[in-house]
């Protein structure tokens, strides 16, 4: 059984960093490609950055330069580290992963929730 565990989510100020982690079981991680998305309330969930197997990296333009994701594959994590957040960071925060690397996201976290203050 497939499971994705986020946490790291919080309340913030404007400006300040968080780390999101999620913990993947059950599937091969290392051959993996793992994304985070987002869902404000009221809106449709959206992407916000992904990473292949070898390490290539992609990202929503509203994140380039102030997020970056990473995964450790002898811990079976991927992270997302948030600098210069912003009021319209704020969203639950959720890990999903690409096993077959398809493009099509197979397996989803239950989310963490980020609430950056103004």
């Amino acid at each position: 059984q497939v499971q994705l565990l986020e946490s790291g989510g919080g309340l913030v100020q404007a400006g300040g960093s968080l780390r999101l982690s999620c913990a993947a079981s059950g599937l091969k991680f290392s051959s993996a490609f793992m994304g985070w998305f987002r869902q404000a309330p009221g809106k449709e969930r959206e992407f916000v950055a992904r990473i292949g197997w070898s390490g290539g990296k992609s990202y929503a333009d509203s994140v380039k330069g102030r997020f970056t994701i990473s995964r450790d594959n002898a811990k079976n994590t991927v992270y997302l580290q948030m600098n210069g957040l912003k009021p319209e960071d704020t969203a639950v925060y959720y890990c999903a992963a690409d096993e077959s690397a398809d493009g099509r996201y197979d397996y989803w976290g239950q989310g963490t929730e980020v609430t950056v203050s103004s």
